[in-house]
């Protein structure tokens, strides 16, 4: 049996982004990787223009929730192999020290749930944001990860987040 590869997207609210990561990957990466979102400070809930995005994509929705980052760095929780930062102040903010030193990247994207507009205008924004972390997770999977050093990965991982 092949390792799963855990994963933690980072954000600020974890409304947004972040939880249209982890669905993506929990659903491209089925058996590979498993997926988790969290945030600095969580929103307390997930917007409803990204479970829409995702349930439009035929990606499952239940169970999503918005969650502090400190429900993952505990001694009782799965240990990250890779933690991706999705907005850019959460890139800059201090992160709790994760079990395992796990790879990190940041891969910025530009905030949907800031849009203001109409309802298509929002909507056009989470699918923007959607199809950028669709092509940077679809890179991701199309990585030898088990077959690449440290420095390799984190190099390779970088570029994709500017991809």
């Amino acid at each position: 049996m092949s390792k799963v590869w855990n994963v933690l997207f980072l954000c600020t609210g974890n409304s947004a982004r972040s939880v249209l990561s982890e669905g993506i990957l929990n659903h491209l990466g089925k058996g590979r990787f498993k997926a988790y979102s969290a945030g600095s400070k969580p929103s307390g809930k997930v917007r409803p223009e990204a479970l829409a995005q995702l349930a439009s994509a035929g990606i499952a929705t239940e169970g999503f929730r918005s969650k502090s980052w400190d429900e993952f760095a505990g001694p009782d929780v799965p240990q990250m192999d890779f933690v991706f930062t999705v907005c850019d102040n959460a890139a800059h903010e201090v992160c709790p020290v994760w079990p395992g030193h796990p790879a990190t990247a940041h891969w910025g994207v530009e905030d949907p749930a800031a849009v203001e507009g109409t309802p298509e205008e929002i909507a056009r924004a989470f699918e923007q944001a959607f199809v950028i972390l669709e092509r940077r997770i679809r890179l991701l999977l199309a990585l030898p990860v088990a077959e690449l050093e440290r420095m390799e990965l984190e190099q390779k991982l970088c570029e994709i987040g500017k991809a």
